[in-house]
C-alpha cells in the first residue's frame, strides 16, 4: 500500500487557469492536468491507493469555497484537507467547518497566502487546531513565488511546535525545501508530533543529509509525499526505496505512518 501525503488539484472551473499560472511561476512541467481524475489517473501508474489533496485559500474569501469543493471530492482514495487564511476574521470558526466536515486536516502556504509562520496572527489558528485535533501540513522553506524571501523556516517551526506542543505538524519538502542543514539543526530530532513529508525532495537533496535526517528524526515520523502534479510519487517512492532501513521501516514511510495520521485503516 502506498499513500501520498501532498498532492493538488483544482475544481474543474478553475484548473486551466490555476495550471497555467502556476506552471509560469515555477517554471516546472506538470506531471498531470491538475484535475482530481488527471491525478487518480496518475496514481494508478504509479501504483499509488490514496493521495492527500492539500487546497490552499490564497484569500480570505476563498476559504467556503475551497472547503466545500475538497469536502465534494472525498473518496476511498482522495483524502482533502482543508484551508483556511490567517488574515480571515472568519479563520477559526471556519476550522470547525472543516472539523464538522470530515475533512482530515489543514494546508498553511505562508508564501501564498503571504505570512511568515512564526507571526503571531496565526497562533488563534494553531490553537484551534490543536484543539480540534486537525493537522496542518505547511509549506516549508524555498518557494518560486518569492524566491528571495523564505515564509516558512526551520526554525519558525520549531517556535511553533514549543508553542504549541499538542500541535501535529507536518512539514512538506522535508522540513524546509532547500534548507536542510537548518531543518537538521533545528527540526530533526524534535519529539512530539512532527512529521516531515518528502514531497519533491527527490533529486533534490543529497543522500548524506537526507540519511542524517531520516535517521535523527526517525521512520516514524517521514511521509511519502510528492508534491504532484509538480513531481511524480514514482520518483519519492523510488528514493524511499533507496534508504538504507528496513522494510518494516519503508512501510512506515510509505502508507503506515499516514495512516496514523488520517485514522484509516488498511484495506
Amino acid at each position: 500500500m502506498i499513500i501520498d501525503f501532498h498532492t493538488h488539484a483544482f475544481a474543474d472551473k478553475i484548473v486551466e487557469r490555476a495550471m497555467n499560472s502556476l506552471t509560469e511561476t515555477s517554471g516546472i512541467k506538470p506531471y498531470t492536468d491538475g484535475s482530481v481524475n488527471g491525478l487518480i489517473k496518475h496514481m494508478d501508474e504509479c501504483g499509488v491507493d490514496i493521495s492527500v489533496i492539500l487546497p490552499i485559500a490564497t484569500k480570505p474569501s476563498q476559504q467556503t469555497i475551497i472547503n466545500s469543493w475538497a469536502e465534494e471530492i472525498k473518496s476511498d482514495r482522495i483524502c482533502p484537507f482543508g484551508s483556511v487564511h490567517p488574515d480571515a476574521e472568519d479563520a477559526v470558526t471556519e476550522l470547525e467547518n472543516i472539523k464538522a466536515m470530515g475533512l482530515y486536516g489543514v494546508k498553511l502556504h505562508p508564501d501564498y497566502q503571504n505570512f511568515m509562520a512564526d507571526d503571531e496572527k496565526a497562533y488563534p489558528i494553531y490553537e484551534k487546531c490543536s484543539q480540534l485535533g486537525l493537522p496542518i501540513v505547511f509549506h516549508a522553506g524555498y518557494d518560486p513565488l518569492s524566491p528571495d524571501k523564505v515564509h516558512g523556516k526551520p526554525k519558525a517551526f520549531a517556535q511553533i511546535h514549543s508553542d504549541f506542543p499538542k500541535l501535529t505538524m507536518i512539514l512538506a519538502h522535508l522540513g524546509g525545501m532547500y534548507r536542510w542543514e537548518q531543518v537538521e539543526k533545528y527540526i530533526a530530532g524534535t519529539d512530539g508530533n512532527v512529521y516531515l513529508d518528502v514531497s519533491y525532495t527527490a533529486g533534490e537533496i543529497g543522500q548524506k543529509i537526507l540519511n542524517r535526517i531520516v535517521s535523527l528524526h526517525g521512520t516514524d515520523r517521514i511521509l511519502m509525499a510528492s508534491d504532484c502534479p509538480w513531481d511524480s510519487p514514482v520518483n519519492e517512492i523510488k528514493m524511499i526505496n533507496s534508504l538504507d532501513i528496513t522494510d518494516e521501516d519503508k512501510q512506515k514511510i510509505l502508507y503506515k505512518n499516514a495512516m496514523k495520521i488520517l485514522n484509516i485503516t488498511e484495506r
